[in-house]
């Protein structure tokens, strides 16, 4: 049964890649997304960020406008660190992280302001942080309070979307999958009903007759399956590049994970059972009222 049922995909190659492709986009997408929040999460994991705010000083700020705001801000108990940068620093490390050092030293003064970063506690109340705005905005030599939530926050809302997306994704092209495989087996029994018939009159259960379509609904997701970890693996290479920049620029490292042997073992059955419930789907709407010569 599995020979000829291989015999019968392999002899319409053409037709059974179309099958593969759609199946295989239909797959790629929801585990896309479920590799994308594994990956988030992993970085949430390892960041140790916290809420704060940062403080850019007038260019004409004196050291003592500096250090008043920062000892503003270090007497709060819920101000885990403060960190000042210089307008020299600044500018050092612009230098460095721009390319644009040869360029900047043509410059008659140093164009960025000093600069102050404090770290709140993990759970710090808004009105604090509102009073805490408040306060160092009204100093001497403050240009302006940005108030950062910090990309962690960011990062953790952004992977609650993505894990909902993945679920309705997954429903959906999941539903769209199991329909293309029965419409593809539909088909199959449509161009072999005369042999079908036959093994009927002669006395094949029902379970004889069903079985080589249920194999085409296996041998369809499996190679829908191929060909959505083919996708996956190629996106991950385009997207490598960008990622690891971006992530350097935070002073982390790109490890990406979840694209492994268990989640492509996980991915090659998933897609096998999706093809078996088309094929289960189509098998009963034609074969349970199969009528003979």
């Amino acid at each position: 049964m599995g020979g000829e049922s291989f015999h019968f995909v392999s002899a319409r190659l053409g037709t059974s890649f179309l099958v593969w492709l759609v199946v295989g986009i239909a797959l790629a997408l929801p585990a896309g997304l479920w590799i994308l929040q594994v990956n988030m999460n992993e970085m949430s994991a390892g960041w140790e960020g916290r809420p704060g705010l940062s403080v850019y000083f007038e260019l004409q700020a004196s050291t003592e406008d500096i250090e008043v705001a920062a000892q503003q801000l270090r007497k709060h108990e819920q101000v885990e660190s403060v960190s000042v940068t210089s307008a020299d620093q600044a500018l050092d490390e612009f230098k460095t992280y721009s390319g644009l050092g040869d360029a900047l030293t043509l410059l008659a003064e140093n164009p960025l302001p000093a600069s102050l970063t404090a770290r709140f506690a993990q759970n710090i109340d808004t009105d604090v942080v509102d009073r805490l705005i408040a306060a160092v905005q009204d100093l001497p030599g403050v240009a302006e309070v940005v108030v950062e939530k910090t990309w962690l926050e960011r990062l953790n809302d952004l992977s609650t979307a993505v894990s909902r997306l993945g679920v309705v994704l997954a429903v959906l092209f999941g539903i769209g999958a199991v329909l293309v495989t029965a419409s593809s087996v539909r088909l199959a029994i449509e161009s072999r009903l005369d042999e079908l018939r036959v093994l009927k009159m002669v006395g094949a259960t029902q379970g004889q007759v069903r079985r080589p379509f249920l194999y085409f609904g296996a041998i369809y997701g499996f190679g829908g399956g191929v060909i959505a970890a083919m996708l996956i693996a190629v996106t991950l290479v385009v997207i490598e590049p960008p990622l690891q920049s971006l992530l350097g620029s935070y002073q982390q490292e790109l490890d990406l994970a979840g694209f492994n042997l268990g989640f492509l073992a996980f991915l090659l059955v998933l897609a096998s059972l999706l093809g078996v419930a088309g094929a289960l789907i189509a098998v009963r709407q034609r074969l349970n009222n199969l009528e003979l010569f």
